[in-house]
């Protein structure tokens, strides 16, 4: 499967970042690019438009973030998408999961934190990101997903993969 052009931008600048040492700086100016053009959407339907030509492009780019940013970042399009896939390098290279809890209703902190010290204990993370959310569909358990995987020990599941299963049955 091709590559998108912004993961490839991404693994070059990943690989300049660890390269140089600058993996955190390059993480914190790409951020700071992506909120300042995100305040701005003119700036960037500017370095969008079919009239102006790279170099035009690259130009204004330069004049507006030169001294300011990394050089490792002049010249990069596709920010928005760049910095998506650059900070998961990023958190992966230093080992730090990013995890989304669901659970039936709001978890205490004594809850929260076994919860993090199971998953500490269970992968080969030194840190973790966990977002929690309620979801009162669930009715019980919860739902864990890191990257692509997911855990879901949910009543709700439960119960699905109880009907699945009593649908399959056939009747003699």
């Amino acid at each position: 499967m091709a590559k998108l052009v912004s993961q490839v931008y991404a693994e070059a600048l990943f690989g300049l970042g660890v390269e140089n040492g600058l993996l955190d700086t390059l993480l914190e100016e790409l951020n700071g690019m992506c909120e300042i053009l995100g305040k701005n959407p003119q700036f960037v339907t500017l370095l969008g438009h079919p009239e102006l030509d790279q170099k035009e492009k690259t130009a204004v780019f330069d004049r507006v973030f030169d001294g300011k940013i990394s050089k490792e970042l002049n010249g990069f399009g596709e920010l928005f998408a760049i910095r998506e896939d650059y900070e998961r390098r990023c958190l992966a290279y230093h080992k730090i999961g990013v995890v989304y809890v669901t659970s039936a209703e709001e978890l205490s902190d004594t809850q929260k934190e076994n919860i993090r010290q199971k998953l500490l204990a269970t992968t080969d993370f030194v840190s973790l990101q966990i977002h929690y959310q309620v979801d009162a569909a669930l009715i019980g358990g919860l739902k864990i997903q890191i990257g692509d995987r997911v855990v879901d020990s949910s009543i709700q599941n439960r119960l699905k993969r109880m009907k699945d299963s009593l649908m399959r049955v056939s009747l003699s």
